[in-house]
Formats: structure tokens, C-alpha cells, sequence
């Protein structure tokens, strides 16, 4: 099945669906092997892996390289992070048309000012409700696939309070984005207050350390949330492991007391499908009767 299809189904079916963040094409395989049915690239998970707070100072062609190698290396949806559309409404058509080329599912597009921050710092402005209106209808228009899914986010809550975030979220969604995500309600009854409120599916992003409770999928799924992305888990974890192993090699001289806790060498080869290869490899070089 196509890969917008597919996520269009997964939003339409009942239930909830947990998509994992990744941050390179790596851990997007990585994501696709442990048998989840989509992979969120993260926008703030590209900047941290080139060096760089989640500020937007990343550019649209730098983005959309990454964007490029890892839906080539997956074969599920992929839900990317367009930030603020890169600009102003012209800006947003001409990012759309960069991302739909990269094969992506979906994308969630926000309403801060650019550049933007990340939706649990603090700091941050917004474009007014009109401007966002405009920036979601310049992407319906912009789209060749009606199946390419638009997600509209709102990080208004921390300044306008939840109800005028809704209220915002609604407005984007009668404009003709197809999911609504309020980001960062600020406790679990907030985000039990979003779902029923919204004119369209639901997305929660289950960030720890944030200003959002990190709730169990059971519970998302019962407010009714559809979709739930986690964005850091997978950046947090290769952290603190590259800690780990670079304090024991530093302490130690080697990694034998740490070995254990290493991928394998199969593991390696699984994550990057190297049995693909090697078909491909004997298939075309005549490796084979």
C-alpha cells in the first residue's frame, strides 16, 4: 500500500498508534525492525544529531536531505516536523513541494514565529490565526497527493491558554489540515480535555521532560487521541549510551565491562537489512546461476 495511504488508515482505524521518533535513517530502521507502522522524524532530533539546540537553525535544504535518506531507507510512513513552513505562506508552498518530493507521509507545520523553538521551551511567539490560516491553506493548495497528510499544531498554550489553543486548532482544521495537535497541555486533564474538542483526529506528543504528562497508550487512546509521536526517546537513549561507553573506555582503556550491553555484530547488520544487499550484490555482479 502507499505510504500516505497507509497513514491515513492508521489515523482512520480505531484505536491508538504509537509512532516512534527517530533522527537519521539508522534509527528510522531501527524503528521499522522492532515492528512499529510509522516513524516521526523529528525536527528538534535532526538539529540535536548535527550539533544544535531545537532554535530552527537548520534550513529547509538541510532538512530535507536528511529527509530524503530516510524515507529511502524505511519501507512505513514517515510523519515529518516542517517546523514553521520555513517562512511566511509563500515560504510554505515552496516547502511543501520540497517535502512531498522526499516521499513523506505527513508533516505537522506550527504556528510560531519563525525561527521557531521547541514547543516546551519558553520564549516563544506566535503568528496570529489568520497568518496560520493562511499557511495551512497555502499547503492544502500546494499538495499533488490528496493522501499527503497535514497536521496542524498549535504552541499557543503557554500563551493564550488551552481553550484559545482549540480554538486555534479548529480554525487550521476548517482551513484543511487533516489532524489537530495541540502541543504541550499542561496537565492529564488537559489532555483528556483536547480530543473531545477538536473537529478532527487528535495527536498527543509524549515528550518526558516536558511541560506534558507522559501518559500510558491506554489511557491516550481512551480520551481519544489517534495518533501519538515520541520524539526524544530514541535520542535520549543514544545519548546516555555513547556517555556510557566513552566513560568506560576512558576509565578502562577498553570496553570488556561494558560489552554486554553492545549491539552485536548481527544486530548491526539486521538494523542496515545487509542481507538485501547481499541478494542485490549477487543478483547484479553475477554472484549467482
Amino acid at each position: 500500500m502507499n505510504v500516505r495511504k497507509k497513514l491515513r488508515e492508521l489515523i482512520a482505524r480505531p484505536g491508538y498508534t504509537i509512532v516512534p521518533g527517530a533522527y537519521d535513517p539508522l534509527i528510522a530502521r531501527l524503528v521499522q525492525v522492532a515492528g512499529f507502522e510509522a516513524v516521526y522524524i523529528t525536527g528538534g532530533g535532526i538539529s540535536r544529531s548535527q550539533g544544535y539546540p531545537d532554535m530552527g537553525l537548520l534550513t529547509l535544504t538541510e532538512n530535507v536531505q536528511t529527509l530524503c535518506r530516510i524515507v529511502d531507507a524505511v519501507d512505513i510512513p514517515v510523519i515529518a516536523d516542517i517546523d514553521t513552513g520555513y517562512g511566511n505562506a509563500i515560504n510554505v508552498v515552496r516547502s511543501v513541494r520540497e517535502y512531498e518530493r522526499t516521499g513523506v507521509a505527513g508533516f505537522h507545520i506550527e504556528d510560531q514565529v519563525a525561527p521557531k523553538k521547541c514547543g516546551h521551551y519558553e520564549g516563544k511567539a506566535l503568528v496570529s490565526v489568520r497568518e496560520m490560516v493562511g499557511k495551512i491553506k497555502a499547503a492544502v493548495d500546494t499538495r499533488r497527493d490528496a493522501d499527503m497528510v497535514i497536521i496542524a499544531r498549535s504552541d499557543a498554550r503557554a500563551i493564550e491558554g488551552l481553550q484559545a489553543t482549540i480554538d486555534r486548532v479548529n480554525a487550521y482544521l476548517e482551513a484543511g489540515a487533516d489532524v489537530g495537535f495541540v502541543e504541550a497541555p499542561q496537565s492529564v486533564e488537559e489532555l483528556a480535555a483536547v480530543p473531545p474538542k477538536l473537529h478532527g483526529p487528535a495527536l498527543a506528543n509524549i515528550f518526558e521532560g516536558g511541560k506534558t504528562p507522559a501518559l500510558p497508550k491506554e489511557q491516550l487512546e481512551a480520551m481519544g487521541y489517534k495518533l501519538g509521536i515520541y520524539p526524544s526517546q530514541t535520542h535520549r537513549a543514544a545519548i546516555r549510551a555513547a556517555q556510557d561507553v566513552l566513560a568506560v573506555l576512558m576509565r578502562d582503556g577498553d570496553t570488556a565491562q561494558i560489552e554486554s550491553r553492545l549491539a552485536t555484530f548481527t544486530d548491526r547488520e539486521v538494523a542496515v537489512n545487509s542481507e538485501l544487499w547481499r541478494q542485490r550484490e549477487a543478483k547484479y555482479l553475477g554472484f549467482e546461476d
